[in-house]
């Protein structure tokens, strides 16, 4: 199966789209594992990319795409792939459209992750994280630690993150709501659109994907 996984920051995109990957035997590819691996391994497109992340500006598409392109050309996505920040625009989604029709091949879901503005704001803006320890994550509402300010793993103080407080978060959603959101449009005309509530437990919202792509 080719999916796409669409849905505004604070949705669990990631968290969703690992989990669906593992379920279906197909490889999870994000827009932030491309950019690692391509730099990491001194690509021609992640030194492109790096040049650009280290002036402070965006990557170009093209650089994007080229790395989406030559992720779903490898051996493991053969079968399938499920695509995770991208493609993040219009211009990426039809560049995606033409790489898939060179290659005899098309989308079978674009998954919507619907998550309500104001649940998304205090998702985010609720996050707290470790200093000790970035990996212990805790939120003010749904996941209190012990003792508040605290790590219970480590005793680490536990701060909010500059791109978690409630205005950057908004200017993110602003920023979806432009860039992003349009997308869904554009995949709705192909017909291959699922609107999925993102409210409720991790595993209620897998199971409602994997209702939508037939395998429940």
């Amino acid at each position: 199966m080719r999916i796409v996984l669409v849905g505004p920051p604070g949705a669990g995109k990631g968290t969703q789209a690992a989990l669906l990957a593992q379920t279906l035997s197909i490889p999870h590819i994000s827009t932030g594992d491309l950019f690692r691996a391509n730099i990491s391994q001194g690509t021609e497109l992640g030194r492109r990319a790096k040049e650009f992340m280290d002036a402070g500006q965006l990557v170009p598409d093209e650089v994007t795409v080229g790395m989406a392109q030559d992720r779903m050309a490898q051996p493991d996505a053969a079968q399938g792939f499920l695509l995770d920040g991208f493609p993040r625009n219009i211009t990426q989604a039809e560049a995606l459209d033409g790489v898939l029709r060179d290659n005899g091949q098309k989308l079978d879901a674009v998954l919507d992750l619907e998550v309500p503005e104001e649940e998304v704001v205090k998702r985010i803006a609720g996050r707290r994280i470790c200093r000790k320890d970035s990996s212990h994550v805790y939120h003010v509402e749904y996941a209190r630690p012990k003792a508040e300010g605290v790590c219970d793993q480590c005793g680490g103080e536990l701060y909010q993150r500059d791109d978690d407080r409630e205005e950057t978060v908004r200017k993110r959603l602003s920023v979806y709501h432009s860039e992003t959101e349009p997308i869904i449009d554009h995949y709705k005309a192909q017909g291959v659109v699922t609107t999925i509530s993102a409210l409720g437990s991790v595993p209620e919202v897998t199971e409602r994907a994997m209702h939508v792509l037939g395998q429940d």
